[in-house]
Order: C-alpha cells, then structure tokens, then sequence
C-alpha cells in the first residue's frame, strides 16, 4: 500500500508537471506572437512611408510646379484683353416702335448689328429724344421727339451700356420729361451722359471695366437751340462744349481715373459732311488734354475719319436708327488692343421702312470708298479696317 501511494503521488506530480511546462510554452508562444505582430505593423507603417517618400521623389517635375512657374501662371491669369467699343449715331425710336411691337429687336436691326452691339465690352448711343410721356413741347422749334419709357427695352436689347443725352432733342418737352429720361435709363441700369439735375451729373463720366482695363466717356454738346438747355443757366440741362474749358478740364480728370478716354460730342451742322473749322480746333483741344478716341454726331450723314498724334477723331456717324429710309451711315466698332493700339473698323448700315441693316458687299465697297474720299489721310481696307496715312500719301 505504501508502494502504491508513492507511485501515485509521484504520477499527480509528474503530471502537474506537464501541465506547468504546457502553460509555460503556451505563455511563451503568446508573448512572442504579440511581439511579432507589433513588429510586422511597425515594419508594414514603415514601408508605406518609403513607398510615399519613393512616390514623391519619381513624381515628374510638370507635376509639382516651382515657384518661378506659378509665378508665371498668376501673371497669365491676370493678363489684360482687348477692350471693344460700339459706337452707333443717332437713334430716334420713330416708326422702329411699331416693328419692335410686332417683332420685338428682331424688327427693327438685323442679328449681325445685334451680335456685335450686346458682345462689345461697351456700347455707346446718341439718345435723340427724351423717354416721358409728360412735358410741354418747346416752341418754335421745327422737330420734336418723345418716346413712351417702356421702350427702353429696345436700347436694353441692343445691350446699350451708356447713352449720350448731350443732344439739340434731350429737352424737346421740358425739364420733366428730361427728368423722366433720367429715370427710365436708370432703372433700365443704362448709365446716362451728357446731361443731369445739377452740374456735377451733367459733368460726370462712364466708366466700363472689362479685361482688366477701365474706360471713361464724357459727353457735351456744342448744339443746343437755347441757351437755358446748358446745364449752366437752369437745372436740369445739358454739359455743353461752345467753350472747351472745362471739358477739357474733365478730359484731365478723367484721365486719372481710368485707362482710356473716349470723348463723344454732338456738334457740326446738318446734313454737312464735312466738319467746321471748330470740331477739328475741339477735337485736337480735347486730344492734348488727355481723350483717346473722339467720336462725333448730329450731321446726320457721316462726316469723316482724321488722325491727331495718333489719336482718331471720328467726326460724325450720322444716323443709326432713325428715318424710315436712309443710305450711307456707319457704325463703328474699335478695339483697345492688349498693345496699345486704338483699331478702328467701319461698319456700313443702311435703314428701309424703319429696319437697320448692314450693307451687302458691293454697297459696302462702293461707302468704303466715299468715306475715304471725305476724311484725312486714312484709307480703308476690304474689311473696314481704317488705317492710317502719312502725310501726302
């Protein structure tokens, strides 16, 4: 028996031996599981960083641009375009009202003279009559004009930016329809030149940013029938330039607040085309003081095209929208280029029964050559393009 429970106890020792010695090796086998795993996910953590770092190093240098380059691409962003300017005579919205009631724009210019107005940067028109419905009618004056306000949405169609007021028809029936004419072209977000409630309005400037330029456009008349119209003996009334002081005074001003002037002014005698002696002595007054590009109207029949040091004097457009039947007018379009340059292009247009329209290609040809034979030493190209002549040419 002794025998036995020695055997005995010698087998449970043996045993609680074997079991120590399994959980030993199972604690072991444990703790070095973990500690491999720790190492693979520190090691795999520490590939992926070499693999991004290797990433970035093969990266292609257009991919990661230097300073120099981005540099240059702020410069490219920033650069200036060509500014474009559509200048058109006067616009008198006689029988064209009826047209545009039944057609709308499309009844009254073509979609050619459409484009071209609503895509320049700036569109500038002579306005040859007030927008009222109010007003008395100014006596012993031969023509007067009125239009219904609601059909500034003619001038809005045409994507008009700035309309002249400095005209011999803007107070046709007195200082409340002038007044009226304010406010429709206001409301219709048309800035209004020329004219105004108090001298300083009358005085003020346009001005049209686009591409990075900015341009300003004065306005004054040297054709009024009376002298109460001048902005200086009653209110409201017209900025007038019988003597050029002080829009030549403007003109200066201006000039500091913008990159290019343009000077728009109603002046000459009717039906005449060619220009007085005083619209050329004005308009090289107005080019000295600082205006670079001089655009007249009022004749209504153009007058032609001079250049003074370099700077382009448009004398007269004559009409744009006006009688139910006239020939031999013009548009213009000008381009302010990235360079410098002033290019002037003519656009010849022609009106029957009211509707405005470009000329056809032999008709355009045959003007070309008719307003080169009545202005100064500028020749025109097959696509209206005006260049100047040297002296004597």
């Amino acid at each position: 028996m002794g025998n036995l429970k020695k055997k005995r106890n010698r087998k449970r020792k043996q045993q609680i031996l074997l079991i120590w010695c399994l959980c030993m090796i199972v604690l072991f086998i444990g703790v070095a599981a973990v500690s491999i795993w720790k190492y693979v996910q520190v090691d795999e953590a520490q590939k992926e960083d070499t693999q991004v770092s290797q990433q970035t190093e093969r990266l292609p240098e257009t991919e990661i641009p230097t300073e120099e380059e981005l540099d240059s691409e702020l410069i490219e962003e920033s650069k200036v375009k060509d500014f474009t300017m559509f200048f058109t005579g006067d616009v008198m919205l006689g029988g064209s009202r009826n047209l545009y009631d039944q057609n709308g724009i499309n009844g009254v210019i073509t979609t050619y003279l459409q484009q071209e107005m609503v895509n320049a940067d700036m569109t500038v028109i002579n306005n040859e009559f007030p927008f009222s419905t109010r007003g008395q009618q100014a006596p012993d004056k031969q023509y007067t004009f009125r239009v219904d306000p609601r059909y500034v949405s003619v001038l809005k169609d045409m994507g008009v930016d700035v309309a002249s007021l400095a005209n011999n028809h803007a107070l046709d029936y007195g200082a409340d329809a002038l007044l009226d004419t304010f406010t429709t072209l206001d409301d219709a977000g048309i800035f209004y030149v020329g004219a105004g409630e108090t001298k300083e309005r009358a005085e003020e400037a346009a001005f049209v940013e686009a591409g990075g330029r900015k341009v300003g456009v004065l306005s004054a008349s040297r054709v009024i029938p009376v002298y109460e119209w001048n902005v200086e003996a009653s209110r409201p009334g017209l900025f007038c330039t019988y003597d050029s002081t002080r829009l030549v005074e403007r003109i200066r001003e201006v000039e500091l607040q913008c990159d290019f002037v343009v000077v728009f002014v109603h002046w000459g005698l009717e039906k005449k085309e060619y220009p007085e002696a005083y619209q050329r002595t004005l308009a090289q007054q107005y080019i000295d003081a600082g205006a670079d590009l001089v655009v007249g109207n009022h004749s209504h029949v153009p007058q032609g095209i001079e250049y003074y040091k370099g700077v382009p004097i448009v004398y007269c457009l004559g009409n744009y929208i006006f009688n139910a039947n006239m020939t031999d007018t013009y548009a213009l379009k000008v381009t302010w280029s990235v360079d410098g340059d002033t290019l002037l292009k003519v656009i010849p247009v022609d009106t029957h029964n009211y509707f405005t329209s470009e000329l056809n290609e032999e008709e355009t040809k045959d003007f070309y050559d008719y307003l080169e034979s009545i202005s100064f030493n500028i020749s025109i190209d097959e696509e209206g393009n005006v260049v100047q002549q040297a002296e004597g040419d």
